[in-house]
């Protein structure tokens, strides 16, 4: 049972789940349904109706000395989940253990023909009830239940005509306030929503049991949402003649629209709960136009609230904290100890991350923080990164305008040298396999950087240029750089001019014995 740990916490089925073995030792009608492994483990088939109906009776007459009768046809009902809402109408309206004299009234739309709410309410609590039913044979069972338990003084069943829900309910009874009303209203809307056609993820498994409601039951004009919708539109006039309005849902997002509709309409209190049992969830929406109500937390915020904050604690190693003695020690910090030079570091860091820490009273060995975030610094980090390192790699750029006069400078520069040049034809270096320029150009130092420089900004000389002029580089001297001189974007260094010039001396003079 997955989901027992989360029942109500006085739910006699949380930490003692029913004992098959047990029960069908002792009850004959129950021992035809249990069925025993080959590791001796008593099962029962929960998509037999017959075995649900017979599991139903069997506790209902072991834990709560209820006989019953309800026939297949009708919705069986599981008795943990049916007390786990008996547990929590308790809880809203205040539990009777110290004065049990004050006699407590609900009201339960549509009992079916189990008629367990009232039972339940009636056997454990004392309380009375009215119990509507729409359905014939619902109510001539209901009514047989009640005879027979000799509960007819606090449970009182009423036949009433389709759709009518509280306001037709209470009108003989236009004086009596009552403490609360409860129901479970019909889940679904129309057939292929009760066969989970449209509506039940594939993904999910099938049910573990049956279904075994009529279709007053199970079905109703716009399902459980519009159902219990027409209970707050009841209860917007009958207001004060109840002092807690409750319902339970089969499906979690009804919950939402439903609290959206009591803000709406200006309800004061309003709370929900979960009913967790076996493999099955329920949720429930309650609520009231009383101020002096006691309003219970729903479970998720209690689970925040309960649940233990572990302190964040680390382990720093001892050559760790030699370590941050030596950095400390040269900054001139004060701390000597190794639990101060830590917590030193540690505020250090935390100022550097903008966030706000204090000290907190602790043992004389240990530090305590108590630390603040101010401001969101940990969202999109990857994002933030990626930008960083695209910002470094991007070179900065020269302006338009200085590129282009750079540009219209080195062509007038090689129209000018081409014109006393003479041309070579194109010879193949047979060592290297790369193809010889078709002529030579006479550069000075400053035409040469020039050229480098526009190269460098552009990025946009061909691969066979580049190819050239690595093998024209490799047939010349290796020039020498002053110091401090980079061969950048930069304005050219005065020991960079000269080795260049002896560059050039050096191509003069090949050029001409070429020619």
């Amino acid at each position: 049972m997955a989901l027992n740990k989360s029942m109500h916490a006085r739910n006699r089925y949380k930490d003692k789940p029913p004992d098959f073995a047990y029960l069908a030792g002792k009850y004959p009608e129950f021992q035809q349904h249990v069925h025993t492994t080959l590791t001796g483990r008593v099962s029962l088939n929960f998509k037999d109706p017959e075995a649900v109906r017979a599991l139903t009776c069997t506790l209902l007459k072991e834990d709560f000395g209820l006989t019953i009768d309800i026939p297949v046809e009708r919705l069986i009902p599981t008795v943990p989940l049916r007390l786990n809402y008996i547990h929590w109408v308790e809880d809203l309206i205040g539990r009777q253990d110290a004065d049990k004299q004050v006699l407590r009234r609900g009201i339960d739309i549509g009992t079916g023909a189990s008629c367990i709410y009232p039972l339940l309410g009636a056997t454990l609590n004392g309380w009375y009830f009215l119990a509507t039913e729409v359905d014939d044979m619902c109510f001539n069972y209901a009514k047989k239940n009640v005879e027979q338990n000799n509960l007819s003084e606090l449970i009182k069943v009423v036949k009433v005509p389709q759709k009518t829900l509280l306001m037709d309910a209470l009108k003989e009874e236009s004086e009596i306030v009552y403490d609360f009303c409860m129901c479970n209203p019909p889940f679904f809307a129309n057939q292929l929503e009760a066969k989970a056609i449209n509506s039940r993820n594939p993904r999910r498994p099938p049910p573990s049991s049956v279904n075994t409601g009529g279709i007053t039951e199970i079905m109703a004009e716009g399902g459980e949402l519009e159902f219990v919708k027409r209970i707050i539109h009841d209860s917007l006039q009958l207001k004060k003649r109840l002092r807690w309005y409750s319902c339970m849902l089969g499906k979690k997002c009804s919950l939402a629209p439903l609290k959206e509709e009591l803000r709406i309409q200006g309800v004061p209190k309003v709370t929900h709960t979960e009913f967790c049992q076996g493999r099955t969830m329920r949720w429930a929406l309650a609520w009231s136009f009383y101020d002096d109500v006691q309003v219970p937390s729903p479970p998720s915020k209690r689970r925040k609230l309960e649940k233990p904050r572990k302190p964040i604690t680390f382990m720093v190693l001892a050559s760790t904290v030699k370590e941050l003695s030596i950095k400390a020690a040269a900054m001139g910090w004060d701390a000597v100890e190794a639990i101060a030079v830590v917590r030193a570091w540690v505020e250090k860091i935390l100022t550097d991350l903008k966030v706000q820490h204090k000290r907190v009273p602790c043992g004389k060995d240990e530090v305590s923080l108590f630390v603040t975030a101010i401001e969101n610094s940990w969202i999109h980090l990857r994002r933030k990164k990626r930008e960083r390192v695209r910002q470094l790699r991007e070179l900065p750029r020269a302006s338009e305008g200085v590129l282009q006069a750079m540009e219209e400078e080195k062509t007038s520069q090689k129209s000018v040298s081409n014109n006393s040049d003479c041309e070579n034809p194109k010879t193949e270096d047979s060592e290297e396999g790369f193809m010889a320029p078709d002529h030579d150009v006479h550069l000075t130092a400053g035409d040469k950087l020039t050229e480098d420089t526009a190269a460098a900004k552009e990025h946009s000389e061909p691969m066979e240029e580049e190819e050239e002029e690595e093998e024209t580089e490799a047939k010349r001297p290796e020039p020498s750089f002053g110091k401090g001189c980079s061969n950048s974007q930069e304005e050219p260094c005065p020991s960079e001019e000269a080795s260049n010039l002896t560059v050039e001396k050096e191509q003069n003079s090949k050029e001409t014995s070429r020619c």
